[in-house]
């Protein structure tokens, strides 16, 4: 299936677009999805800490993602 995956901030940068299209398993898990990213994009290993969202809900490593679900990836955030 064909999955549009949204990239914030750094993860924007590494993805270098916003959005992306990839091709995935059907109803893959956030946690197999996780690894895939990480395979096809090695600098997203570097984070100290990203989340998955699945319409617009932190997503658990055993949640399924269908091809009608927004996808983000949302770095971890710091200030000051």
């Amino acid at each position: 299936m064909t999955l549009r995956v949204l990239g914030f901030g750094i993860a924007r940068e590494i993805f270098g677009a916003g959005i992306i299209q990839i091709d995935v398993e059907e109803n893959i898990s956030a946690g197999a999805l996780k690894k895939f990213l990480e395979t096809k994009f090695p600098t997203l290993k570097n984070l100290s800490s990203y989340r998955i969202a699945i319409n617009t809900e932190f997503a658990e490593t055993d949640d399924k993602i269908t091809s009608e679900d927004e996808v983000a990836i949302l770095p971890a955030v710091s200030g000051g």
